[in-house]
């Protein structure tokens, strides 16, 4: 079975990065979300095994999303992987405190993004 994984994110060319980093493996089915209210709708009806969440977007930011997701039962299994280019140690507390299973900084590596989607999707 395919894992689902919804991508937040208000760049479109990160999103088209992180999509082709994973849309090449068949394991992985994937959603893109421009906003957080847009991330949160797909979240709640597709209900996604890993979101992966930039910290600053339009409506509402990742953190925000980031709780809503661990607050509701429906959802709270969700992994959550933060992909940032903010780099201070701070957004990277904000982030955990939100309930991130994991925090990136921008620019990435799609490997490393690669080995972590695994990683959490696969209990490694």
């Amino acid at each position: 079975m395919r894992k689902r994984v919804l991508i937040a994110d208000d760049e479109e060319n990160v999103l088209k990065l992180i999509s082709a980093t994973l849309g090449y493996d068949e394991r992985y089915e994937i959603t893109l979300a421009h906003d957080g209210e847009e991330a949160l709708d797909i979240a709640s009806r597709e209900r996604p095994d890993l979101v992966i969440l930039d910290m600053l977007m339009p409506k509402l930011d990742g953190p925000a999303v980031c709780r809503a997701l661990k607050a509701d039962p429906s959802t709270a299994h969700v992994k959550v992987i933060f992909l940032t280019a903010l780099t201070q140690e701070s957004e990277r507390q904000k982030a955990l405190r939100a309930g991130a299973d994991h925090f990136l900084t921008k620019p990435f590596s799609p490997t490393t993004l690669l080995l972590e989607v695994e990683r959490m999707l696969n209990g490694d």
